[in-house]
């Protein structure tokens, strides 16, 4: 079902694309948007919000787009670094003495947002901790040794990122992710998006349903995925406790119009990005930090610090199918954010009607 919508005339393809997502069934429940030159010019909704499929699926749903999260994270620290309370190349042991042990003494701040810590999963010996044990994440990512020497090597830090993140911010600001980006970040740049979501604003999430029984198992990224349990359970993140907490990795909740606004805010010199930032600390958030083969992904990329970029987008999706982007070419942001967990198709399809090519891709070295 169709719950809601508005598109100027030259998006006709992509809401007949859409339209047959929900039509056909590939698509239980979504929201698509497209902001360019400021403003909002195409946002659908459609399926239900609900696995009961009483609610339905509206602009204001929120979602758990998985590590879509993570360039949302990636600011909140940016803006740490913004008022002096954390530096990109000072290790993180400096503010957060625990983190130093087991060869990550000299681990900086610029490691963790490009993915090239070493810590790209949680030990083994946090294999039986609460996902919701966020003081005992951080402690057994503080404990152990890294993978690799940090700084040789890239591979996306799929559970760990947030909490390495939050665990700098603890120690070096005084504050924590969810405390930073919830009233700092969210209010600066105009986003509807938590990490934590007020009681109040609990009744607008949607639930996350697996097409396939066996999705998580055939994800390339399943290895890195694994402990703590929980994060790709359906009893687990559609639980209320969970959807509060802040696992900043990959559950922020939002919708699709926050994420193409932010990404469409982006890259602008006048834009809100450079506003909240400021000049240096946006240039650098934006600049190209590594490009080499991520073993997490699986292929040749260029990391930022907290997003991907190639020659025509800065981009990141999310394990289940959400994806958001910026195109330099066409001159807009976009975001699908489905509560459907499978592949990537269906925002493929999208990407394919405006025009746009979602594969990853390495700037030249």
């Amino acid at each position: 079902m169709r719950s809601d919508d508005f598109a100027d005339t030259a998006y006709v393809r992509v809401r007949e694309a859409f339209d047959g997502l929900i039509r056909d069934g590939r698509e239980p429940g979504a929201g698509l948007s497209v902001w360019r030159a400021g403003r909002e010019v195409l946002r659908l909704s459609g399926g239900w919000a609900d696995s009961a499929r009483t609610r339905p699926f509206d602009g204001a749903t929120l979602v758990q787009p998985y590590s879509v999260s993570k360039p949302f994270a990636a600011v909140a620290a940016r803006v740490a670094v913004r008022d002096g309370a954390l530096e990109l190349d000072r290790p993180i042991a400096g503010y957060w003495p625990e983190y130093g042990r087991a060869g990550k003494d000299r681990v900086t701040l610029r490691q963790v947002l490009s993915h090239r810590a070493g810590q790209p999963r949680f030990p083994e010996a946090a294999r039986g901790v609460d996902p919701l044990d966020g003081a005992a994440l951080r402690a057994s990512l503080a404990a152990a040794a890294p993978e690799y020497e940090p700084g040789t090597a890239i591979g996306e830090h799929a559970l760990t990122y947030g909490h390495l993140i939050d665990g700098a911010l603890r120690a070096g600001a005084g504050t924590t992710l969810g405390e930073l980006f919830n009233e700092v970040v969210r209010p600066a740049l105009g986003l509807d998006a938590w990490f934590g979501v007020p009681e109040r604003e609990l009744r607008r999430v949607a639930d996350l349903e697996y097409l396939d029984p066996g999705w998580a198992e055939q994800l390339p990224s399943a290895p890195w995925l694994r402990i703590p349990a929980g994060p790709l359970d359906p009893d687990t993140v559609n639980s209320a406790v969970w959807r509060r907490s802040a696992f900043g990795a990959v559950n922020l909740h939002t919708n699709a119009s926050s994420v193409a606004r932010f990404f469409a805010g982006l890259t602008g010199e006048d834009g809100p990005m450079a506003r909240l930032l400021g000049p240096e600390v946006h240039r650098e958030f934006l600049a190209p930090q590594v490009t080499g083969h991520d073993e997490v992904f699986g292929t040749e990329l260029t990391w930022t610090l907290g997003l991907l970029r190639d020659r025509t987008k800065i981009a990141k999706g999310g394990i289940g199918g959400s994806a958001g982007w910026w195109s330099f070419e066409r001159g807009h942001g976009v975001a699908y954010l489905t509560r459907g967990l499978a592949d990537h198709a269906r925002v493929a399809a999208i990407a394919t009607a405006l025009g746009d090519d979602l594969s990853v891709t390495p700037l030249e070295s």
